[in-house]
């Protein structure tokens, strides 16, 4: 019997809502339900517009992988409840063939198991790739078809060290530069970050003393050297200084007679100028004394070395982290470019005494009764800098000690210019650790651009610092000498393939160096010291294996007995060595 419309209407339920009945069953009508809220991205059910996902090599399922595993899935944040069980997929199925392939077959495709260029090591007949050898996880696939466990493409010629690609490489655990004690309390941590965004800008300072004498540099060294005659660099002993900011004579004098309110060398300002380019550890000793504040280093101070490839992706490894060869452990390479750089200066110089350039004084560290080697070819300027701000009522002075290491004449003018010479190493183009560096022997003359801009990838910091300090001394060029060893298994014999000149301020543009965001570094550290409003001692430390600066306030006598016991007989030992 149809039922009539009244009736339809009574059996309406009496409340507003309208619909089945709710439940909190997980069966709709026997039907399984997986519920979904409505931030779930839906899929598609079928799409026939792409290539098929399941195919391996090129676009198969590890770009598939790639490609969508970002994406949120379709019941993704509930159990698997309608997942099949199969007993064996497709896709495992492979076919054995056990005929032998060509061996002057070369595959061009960046998958599969062909043979492709690269230098990283691979599966067995491919050599190479990112995708080709598996470093984290379960163990590969088999049939050549090793991956990792991101689904990298397989057989491409990647290196193994080094690259953006190497996100998973496992972190460097290095040592600080300095020992924290415990009674140390940190002040402040910095960001490098917050560092990068720092600008304040200065004048180009002025001179207000100088020191000691320059010899002509020998302009022959500019000149490419002749085919199948290298010239070798020599050992030349010459006594060179490089005293701290508050064991320097004539910075006492300066800050008796108030003439600044920051003092520090050139060595120890650039570091603090380029910090954000740093990645080895490093530390500086901060003294403020009434309203005078002191930039030190302490002895052996990491500072006082020149590092080698310290920002290449393939930075030099230590023995524990399994470099066997001793000569190239990141120590032993910063002891010898330390050592070319000293040498390569003495040589490069024609030393007269008829034809030098005189400082308005003599060097202040030199002591004729007690040296017995000659004197380097070093000169000191003492230059003043105005950090001010608008809204300080007194004026922010630094005094900064530069150096310059020789003059020559201009070829047009005939006026003395003053030069900062320094000189970049290369130990082994083939070893761990040069950072894809070119073979200077065959490169450098045809190819200088190229080997000078893979420089200033490998060493940032150490280029720009020497760029800072040079434009810090009003330095008019920066010579750059390229000297590699004799032989790559031997770091006591050196030769000098080639000198390059730059001007300091070019220089800095190609490497993007920012000169008013190192000066606005600087005025922020001196901000953090005075801001303490008493007297103290403090150490700024570049964290080891983090992008960041810690300031930590140390007592008074910190660095005092260290300097008194073991540090003077080790630095005696090495000046008898030398000798």
């Amino acid at each position: 019997m149809p039922m009539s419309l009244a009736d339809i209407v009574a059996a309406l339920p009496s409340d507003e809502a309208w619909g089945p009945p709710t439940t909190t069953d997980a069966l709709v009508e026997g039907v399984p339900y997986a519920p979904y809220s409505k931030g779930d991205k839906l899929g598609r059910m079928a799409d026939w517009t792409t290539e098929g996902k399941d195919r391996e090599g090129r676009g198969g399922r590890q770009q598939y992988n790639r490609n969508y595993r970002d994406q949120q899935v379709y019941g993704a944040g509930t159990s698997s409840l309608f997942a099949v069980q199969v007993a064996e997929d497709e896709s495992s199925f492979s076919v054995v063939d056990n005929t032998r392939a060509s061996t002057k077959t070369r595959g061009f495709g960046r998958g599969g198991a062909t043979f492709t260029r690269g230098r990283g090591r691979g599966a067995r007949d491919s050599r190479g790739g990112r995708g080709t050898f598996q470093r984290v996880g379960g163990r590969g696939a088999q049939q050549n078809q090793y991956y990792d466990n991101r689904g990298g493409r397989g057989g491409r010629g990647g290196r193994r060290f080094g690259g953006w690609k190497d996100y998973d490489k496992p972190q460097r655990n290095r040592d600080s530069s300095v020992n924290i004690k415990p009674d140390w309390q940190m002040l402040e941590e910095i960001d490098f970050n917050r560092l990068a965004k720092l600008n304040l800008e200065t004048s180009t300072g002025e001179d207000i003393d100088s020191y000691g004498f320059l010899y002509y540099y020998d302009r022959t060294y500019d000149k490419p050297p002749v085919k199948n005659s290298e010239r070798k660099l020599n050992v030349v002993d010459r006594a060179a200084y490089n005293v701290t900011t508050s064991q320097d004579p004539i910075i006492h004098e300066l800050a008796e007679k108030d003439e600044a309110t920051i003092f520090a060398t050139d060595n120890i300002l650039s570091m603090l100028m380029c910090a954000p380019r740093s990645v080895y550890s490093w530390d500086i000793v901060i003294t403020r004394t009434g309203n005078k504040i002191f930039l030190d280093k302490r002895d052996g101070s990491s500072l006082d070395m020149v590092s080698v490839n310290e920002n290449a992706a393939d930075a030099p490894l230590e023995a524990s982290e399994g470099n066997k060869d001793q000569i190239n452990f990141p120590g032993a390479l910063a002891l010898e470019a330390t050592f070319i750089n000293h040498s390569f200066v003495n040589q490069t110089v024609i030393e007269s005494e008829n034809s030098k350039f005189e400082m308005q004084h003599e060097n202040p560290f030199y002591n004729p009764s007690e040296e017995t080697e000659p004197l380097a070819s070093k000169a000191y300027k003492y230059r003043r800098f105005d950090l001010s701000l608008e809204k300080d009522e007194d004026p922010l002075h630094l005094i900064v000690r530069t150096e310059l290491d020789a003059v020559v004449k201009n070829n047009i003018s005939g006026e003395d210019q003053f030069l900062v010479v320094k000189a970049l190493n290369e130990f082994d183009h083939k070893a761990q650790g040069s950072g894809g560096a070119l073979d200077w022997r065959t490169k450098l003359t045809s190819q200088r651009g190229a080997v000078v801009a893979t420089e200033m990838k490998n060493n940032s910091c150490k280029l720009a610092r020497w760029t800072v300090q040079a434009i810090l001394g009003g330095a008019d060029v920066m010579k750059l000498g390229f000297v590699s060893r004799a032989t790559p298994k031997s770091n006591d014999r050196h030769v000098i393939l080639g000198v390059v000149g730059y001007d300091p301020r070019k220089f800095a543009e190609q490497m993007n160096l920012n000169l008013n965001n190192g000066w606005g570094i600087v005025r922020t550290i001196i901000d953090m010291i005075r801001g303490m409003n008493k007297d103290g001692k403090y150490v700024l430390v570049k964290d080891p294996n983090k992008n960041l600066l810690r300031l930590y306030e140390v007592p008074a006598g910190t660095f005092e007995e260290e300097d008194e016991g073991p540090a003077g007989t080790e630095d005696g030992a090495a000046e008898d060595g030398g000798e």
